[in-house]
């Protein structure tokens, strides 16, 4: 299901045009593939459950770098969002957050690559991420988080619809919560309204018209 929803959104990213521009070439989802098989062969086995790399290289041929040129950073969030989505299939644990960089390596030939992962461990004490549009991620440490318009909030939003303080993320041990804060139009996790929710692995808040995806630790 995870590469499926890779592949359908790198489509969407080129407006289709993988078919005939990639025709005969290196397949963007080819790199998927390979990706979320190194999780599966270098997964281990720990108190926290099956843990896997999260730290990946992918490392192109010349050609096939300057190919994929015009899109490298949004392929690299699209890889790293297809390792979120299959370790959440698979209930693989990360003990840091997940990055892809794409490397290029000019003795590869071309349509060939190679994919190196490991397993790092987040040393900052913070039991999950949460991560805005733009790519931005904040710790969920011993402070409490609070959403809102006013620019002294941890999360500060320049959203109309959100209130001045919104909402706050808090943690509790290893669990994490999302608790409204009394705001206009409500805090809503994954389309439901709610007043206090612990949260989840890949479950999107939306405050306003804002919506912010919460990544466990």
């Amino acid at each position: 299901m995870g590469l499926q929803q890779f592949e359908r959104r790198l489509e969407r990213m080129v407006e289709g045009a993988f078919a005939r521009t990639f025709r005969g070439e290196l397949q963007p989802i080819e790199l998927g593939r390979r990706l979320t098989r190194e999780m599966d062969l270098h997964r281990s086995v720990s108190v926290r459950g099956l843990v896997a790399p999260n730290l990946f290289e992918v490392a192109l041929s010349e050609e096939d770098h300057e190919r994929f040129e015009g899109f490298l950073d949004a392929l690299a969030k699209e890889l790293a969002e297809a390792a979120r989505e299959h370790a959440r299939t698979e209930d693989y644990t990360f003990l840091g957050p997940v990055v892809v960089e794409i490397t290029e390596d000019r003795t590869l030939p071309k349509s060939t690559f190679e994919i190196a992962s490991e397993v790092v461990e987040n040393t900052e004490t913070t039991a999950g991420w949460i991560v805005l549009a733009d790519d931005r991620r904040i710790g969920v440490g011993s402070e409490p988080l609070t959403i809102g318009r006013m620019p002294d909030c941890a999360v500060a939003l320049a959203d109309p619809n959100v209130s001045r303080r919104h909402a706050e993320i808090r943690r509790d041990g290893d669990r994490v919560y999302l608790i409204d804060l009394g705001s206009t139009n409500g805090t809503r996790v994954n389309g439901v309204p709610v007043h206090q929710r612990q949260l989840a692995d890949g479950d999107v808040v939306t405050v306003g018209i804002t919506a912010i995806r919460f990544e466990a630790g």
